[in-house]
Parts: structure tokens; sequence; C-alpha cells
């Protein structure tokens, strides 16, 4: 069997204080992988940008992770990387510049009770049964869900350029490119997109051992399963992969000191990177020309009742001027958060949904719309890209002493300025100023306004992006429009810190550019939590 299909190893690792050892299941391939231990609800998070991912809900209390090569070309260092955070769960593929093209597929079992995300590029995917919660995306590649028996979910499935079918009796649509669908109870969420690829639904009977398909190629092997060696090798047991536990990302928009100008064109050895004054190798690198996941987060409450269309027109004069790669999302919020529009390159659809914008009812509720829009578009959804929110609000939660009569945010400004600093983004603020004389002790006085100012500028700090001051609404569209100009200055890198110790203290980061006169404007460190 070994001179057939040569088995990964997985080696007994010690990540972030937990143990990892070789997982081996009775299959006939002998799946060899790793466990991590996860919360009952736990979300994980997989991106493979190299090859196919093959996942499957089960009954297990923990998580099952296996890779093989695709190729021959094997990578000088661990092409997987895994970030556990407790609750939250990282699982990804990596390759540097000057790594050789290997293709990785991963295959993934998760508990049922776990939030589940999926995202790749041209690889497919395959999800067996489906856990409480799950998304599936891919740009180009195609999706297969395969749910046991008679099936217990509501189902949403997009594909704009592609197709979406079902050979379930009980999930029918008469749209090739949209599908929604209840079966059983729905007590499970199961959301499928892809760009240009082929989305299906097929289903399964419950038997032991591998599912039975229905209407499925069994000619077609799912992702992760091992191949003949005509088709691809895997590792030799001596070549053990290594899973790295984490990886520091920093994003960060350079400027020419002398102009205050964005730098475009620069390089990965244009830049070195110092955490506590040691430097660290760069692993991953994305130039200022790599396209962003774009949030719009838009304050509309009552204090712009009069103003609302300028509003709308400042925020198409922003999606008019993003780049044609960007992806842009919209939410508005007063008492509570509105999804506008999803994450989408379609202007005409975002140039409709910004024609509903209406100022909403409810006092301001600034930190729990920034906790939300930070938690639907961030560290699980968009991991395929960057991501960047911003901001557009007087900063006036009603929280703030010197605010009458208002119920603010649930989350305090503390833990929403914390989880801006973990944010895996760059995060904006737009401080519109609405200031006026206070008569009376029940109007907003003027320590508020000084406050909500301070709050906000410190929000984009922390978030390592750009504040802007807005005294006018008439002045907004060029706001935005420069936020725009600054997104086309912002650097990615990625490393992994050589400290490894997970002990919760500050860790600073300095950016070099071997530039004249330039400098690096981003976040200055993380916790090491």
């Amino acid at each position: 069997m070994l001179a057939i299909v040569r088995r990964l190893l997985l080696g007994l690792i010690l990540l972030s204080g937990l143990l990892i050892s070789p997982i081996f299941t009775s299959s006939s391939a002998i799946d060899e992988g790793i466990r991590i231990d996860v919360p009952a609800d736990a979300r994980v998070y997989i991106e493979n940008k190299f090859g196919n991912v093959n996942a499957e809900a089960w009954d297990q209390k923990y998580v099952s992770v296996s890779a093989f090569l695709a190729d021959s070309a094997a990578p000088r260092r661990s092409p997987i990387l895994i970030d556990n955070r407790g609750k939250y769960l990282s699982i990804s593929v990596f390759r540097a510049p000057t790594d050789p093209p290997t293709v990785v597929h991963l295959t993934v079992k998760v508990p049922n009770s776990s939030q589940l995300e999926v995202v790749t590029t041209d690889g497919r995917i395959t999800l067996i049964d489906t856990p409480s919660k799950v998304s599936l995306k891919s740009t180009s590649g195609d999706i297969e869900s395969i749910i046991r028996g008679s099936g217990n979910a509501t189902i949403s499935a997009r594909a704009e350029k592609g197709s979406v079918r079902s050979l379930i009796p009980a999930v029918k649509s008469s749209d090739p490119h949209y599908l929604q669908a209840r079966l059983g109870a729905g007590s499970s969420q199961l959301d499928a997109q892809t760009d240009s690829g082929q989305i299906v639904f097929t289903a399964a009977a419950v038997v032991a051992g591998a599912p039975q398909l229905t209407g499925a190629n069994a000619s077609r092997p799912a992702a992760g399963t091992p191949s003949s060696s005509s088709e691809g090798d895997q590792l030799d047991e001596g070549d053990v992969i290594r899973v790295d536990s984490q990886l520091v990302t920093v994003n960060m928009s350079v400027v020419d000191r002398s102009t205050n100008r964005g730098l475009a064109g620069l390089l990965q050895s244009d830049f070195k990177l110092f955490e506590d004054g040691e430097e660290q190798r760069i692993i991953q690198f994305e130039s200022s020309s790599a396209p962003f996941d774009l949030v719009l987060l838009i304050d509309v409450s009552g204090s712009t009742k009069d103003k609302i269309k300028l509003i709308r027109d400042a925020a198409l004069r922003f999606v008019n001027a993003a780049r044609a790669a960007d992806r842009i999302g919209i939410i508005s919020f007063a008492g509570a958060p509105t999804v506008i529009s999803t994450l989408t390159s379609d202007r005409d659809t975002l140039r409709e949904r910004l024609n509903t914008i209406d100022t909403a009812r409810g006092d301001t509720k600034l930190y729990d719309a920034a906790l939300f829009a930070m938690n639907k578009f961030s560290n699980v959804s968009n991991k395929s890209r960057r991501t960047a929110i911003v901001l557009m609000s007087d900063g006036l939660d009603g929280t703030i002493p010197g605010i009458s009569d208002q119920v603010g945010s649930q989350s305090t400004y503390r833990e929403t300025l914390d989880q801006i600093r973990e944010f895996d983004g760059v995060f904006y603020t737009l401080w519109l100023n609405t200031r006026y004389l206070a008569m009376s002790p029940r109007d907003t006085q003027p320590e508020a306004f000084d406050e909500a100012y301070d709050r906000m500028r410190e929000m984009a700090d922390a978030g390592g992006g750009s504040f802007y001051e807005v005294n006018r609404l008439e002045d907004l569209a060029g706001a935005y429009e420069r936020v725009v100009s600054d997104l086309g200055t912002v650097y990615s890198l990625a490393y992994e810190p050589s400290n490894k110790k997970r002990d919760g203290k500050w860790r600073a980061i300095r950016i070099r550019v071997n530039r004249s006169n330039a400098i690096a404007r981003g976040k200055r460190g993380y916790y090491a939590n």
C-alpha cells in the first residue's frame, strides 16, 4: 500500500499549549490527521487558495485535519497554518513567492455543533452533512453539498456566472443561478456561493462507512481523497509536515514623508519588519494593488434626517471611486445595524441598494454596530481578501456621558477598541461634525462632542487606518474619495513571530521601508493572546 499511496505524516506537535497527535481511522486509505479539541459552538474557518477542501460534519467533539500533496514538488516549509484561539479556529494553506507551485488538498472534519466557513479560489469544495451553520465560498471552483438522510437545513445558494442545481427531490428551484429551500425543520443554516463554478446538492443514504451518493459523479474523487500515483503523490513518511500555530498580519499604508502622498509599486524586498526590536521573516506579501473587501458602516440616526440625500450621494461617490476588483458591502445603523448590501462587485446593485438608505429609528449604538461589522465581514468571513471597514458617524454613542435621554450600545467602548486592535483588517473613521450649542441640560453637552471626536480618532489609530474630519456633510464625498486613494497604498505583510509564547503581553511592531522619505502607517503591535 505504501508503494502506491504514500501517506502524509503529521508528527507530534505542541500547539499553543494544546497537544496535537496523529489521528488514525479505519478507512482503507488510513486517513491520518491531527486532532484539535474545540468548544461546542466553535467557529472553524478553512481557507485553501491552492487546492480543494473536503469537509464533513460528524458527532465527535474535536476537529480532525489532514492533507496531501497533489504533485511531487514538496514545499521547503509547512504549507499549513493553524491558529487556535479557543472558540475561533483558523486552518489555512499558504505558499510563499519562493515556494514551488505545490497543490495541497485539505480534509477536515468538524463537530456538528460548530460554525464552519470554507473558502477557496478555484479549488473544489465538498461538504458531507451540515453543522449548525456553514458558509461555502469559492471564486471559480465547484461546490457539492452532500446531505445525509432527509436533512434538516435552511439552504441558500448563489452562482452569478455559474449554475445551481439540486438532485434532492425536496429541493427545487426554477432559477439556474439561485436557490432557497428548507429541509425538515431547517435548523441548520447552509449558504453556498461561487462566482463562476457549479453548485450541486445531492443526497446520501445513512449507512456505515462512506455515504452512498445519489446522482454524484462516482468517477470523480472527492477533494482530499488520496489518488493514485499517476494523479499525484503524497509526502513520504519521513517528510514530516509541521503545522504552524500563529500568523500575524500587518496592514500599513506607505506615504512620502515630505508630500504625505501614498507610495505604490513597492516590493516585498523593500520592507523589513521587527517585533520587539527583533527582525522577523516575512512569509506573505500583498502589494498595494491587491483587492479589498470594503465595508461602509454608515450612521443614519435621527441627526442625519435632513441630510440623508447627501449621505447617499457621498456613498455613491465612494462606490464609483473604488477599484473594479474591490468588493463592497454596506451597513447602516442607528438603534441596530442593517445590512443594506452584502459584499459584491456589482456596482449597479450597490447603487440600487444605496438608494434605499433612509434615516433609522433608535438611539445611536455605534459600538454595537462596529462589532457587528467586524464579526460579519472580518476574521471568519473574508480571509480570501484583505478587509477594510470605513465608519462614518458623529461618534455620539448613547453611552458617552453628557448625552441625555439615549440608550447606548450594550458593548462598551473599551470592548470595541480591543476588538478593533484584534481585527485582521484596516479600520477607517470619518468623524462628522454635528456640534450645536447646548441650551439646556437635556441637550448634548460640549464635552460629549469632544469625547466622541477623541474616540473616533482613537478607533482609527487602533485599527491601523486614518481619521478624517468632516465638518460639513457636503465634504463627506471628498473624504470618502480620500479613503479610496489611501487604500490604494496599503500593503499587507504576514510573519510567524520568533517569540512563540502566548503570554498576553504587548508586542511592538516596527516597519522599515527601504525608500528615502518613506514612512509606514499602521497598527503598532498586538497582544500575544
